[in-house]
């Protein structure tokens, strides 16, 4: 095995993977143009997790986040999960077309902070948990699930439920690594 070392606080091995942490391309703000659903792709073959992070999101309605994740094109079906909304009270909604975010019709002014890992377990199995809280009242939302791709994964998508609802505030961006 070869070693490259390139100074930027990561290593490069022979096989072309980059043993290390590679930050995405953050999206701030994501209000022009309007956008209801933000996209990372050309993520390398290489990748075991990958982290998606939420700073202060909301959306100018109701439905709820989902994370999707594809191979060539991103999934809508397959997923098998839950997320679980803790406040006062508690509810816990099934998700099979994405990795979801229960926002338990909170309105768009739900600011949503938090982060989501997803693991590669092989064979084009990917594992997702994660825990998010809100800077508008005192709520806790978890999310865990499974899919298993048709390929090899190359792109994440955040989005809502319905897929109409557009982001209004907040940041998001993803991180990766061998």
């Amino acid at each position: 095995m070869s070693v490259i070392i390139d100074g930027s606080a990561s290593v490069t091995i022979n096989s072309g993977a980059v043993l290390g942490i590679t930050s995405g391309t953050a999206v701030s703000n994501p209000t022009s143009p309007v956008s209801s659903s933000i996209d990372f792709t050309s993520i390398p073959s290489w990748v075991k997790r990958i982290t998606v992070m939420f700073q202060g999101v909301s959306t100018n309605l109701t439905s709820n986040y989902l994370v999707q994740i594809g191979a060539g094109s991103v999934a809508t079906s397959g997923y098998l999960g839950t997320s679980t909304y803790m406040s006062s009270a508690v509810s816990s909604v099934l998700f099979t077309t994405g990795f979801g975010i229960n926002k338990d019709g909170s309105s768009g002014a739900l600011l949503l902070s938090g982060n989501l890992t997803l693991t590669y377990l092989g064979s084009n199995i990917w594992i997702a948990s994660g825990i998010y809280g809100t800077s508008d009242s005192a709520r806790t939302i978890t999310t865990g699930g499974n899919i298993s791709l048709g390929g090899t994964l190359d792109r994440v998508r955040i989005t809502t439920v319905n897929g109409t609802d557009t982001f209004d505030a907040g940041t998001v961006n993803i991180m990766y690594e061998g």
